[in-house]
């Protein structure tokens, strides 16, 4: 993403700066890829190449003749890899994402992630995450989000992956979306929430959250969640435990003691180190388990 951004003179300049120089120049340069309510970046900011990856920016078309930008990360030279949808938190698909998709590609998958506000609004440009939420979040239909992933699917089946072998993933209020696109979509071969939202206030938009969707959940679902997140009472996580349980799916949550919302998400404050690398580790784990290994 760099070389997007940078010429190659200003490159050369780069290389020859000391380690940390370069680090603190890279992060000031990638900062116009992050949403402007989230700037900003935290120096722990993980920043993924793009070697021996196809990847940038592509364009879904919708079956209401919509064209979704979205970006795409899958290994150079194979358009057959297990497939990925990669849900963002309401910030959209900014570098964290992209990022995202990047370190699922190095691991050998074909890794979407769509803008599913592109009708409501463009997050990028809101400061204040209540701005966010009031202008745009509250604003999308949850029917409008399974269609648009539903469309990312097809399109990935026609060249770039196998939509056959597909998951999906998603942080915060994509976590949510994981869940209940799992109940929406039962061929799925398995799914990964991260901290998602598991109980609230249903209305004609938002009509369903994934505490009501566990007994008929089939895909199984790993849930990763931070114990001090203070936004998501462990109260609510456990009925989910006890719900899934109850049901057909063979899922799993995961607490993590010491994390609180948004552990994964390197570039916030909210980033733990210890529980997003174990996190990360058993998602790919979960991936694998469930039929999804990529092929040498």
């Amino acid at each position: 993403m760099l070389s997007a951004m940078r010429s190659d003179a200003d490159l050369d300049s780069l290389r020859r700066e000391p380690l940390a120089t370069r680090r603190e120049l890279l992060l000031t340069a990638l900062a116009a890829g992050f949403a402007l309510a989230v700037r900003p970046v935290s120096a722990s900011t993980i920043i993924t190449d793009e070697q021996g990856l196809a990847a940038g920016a592509v364009q879904i078309p919708a079956r209401d003749g919509t064209l979704i930008p979205a970006y795409r990360a899958r290994p150079a030279g194979r358009s057959g890899a297990p497939s990925i949808l990669v849900v963002a938190e309401i910030f959209g698909v900014h570098e964290h994402i992209r990022d995202v998709c990047r370190r699922l590609a190095h691991a050998g998958y074909c890794a979407v992630a769509p803008e599913l506000f592109l009708r409501q609004g463009d997050v990028s440009t809101l400061a204040e995450v209540a701005e966010i939420l009031a202008k745009v979040i509250s604003k999308v239909p949850d029917t409008q989000v399974f269609s648009d992933l539903d469309d990312t699917l097809a399109w990935i089946g026609a060249g770039e992956g196998d939509a056959q072998r597909a998951a999906i993933t998603g942080f915060c209020w994509g976590g949510r979306i994981t869940w209940l696109y799992a109940a929406h979509r039962p061929a799925l071969r398995a799914a990964v929430a991260w901290y998602g939202r598991l109980v609230g206030e249903a209305n004609a938009l938002q009509t369903e959250y994934p505490l009501e969707a566990a007994p008929s959940l089939t895909v199984p679902v790993l849930g990763l969640y931070g114990a001090k997140d203070q936004g998501i009472p462990l109260d609510s996580v456990e009925r989910m435990r006890a719900a899934l349980a109850a049901g057909r799916a063979r899922s799993e949550i995961v607490v993590y003691p010491d994390a609180g919302h948004a552990f994964n998400a390197d570039y916030r404050p909210s980033y733990r180190e210890a529980a997003a690398k174990d996190g990360w580790a058993r998602a790919l784990a979960w991936l694998a388990a469930h039929g999804l290994a990529p092929s040498a």
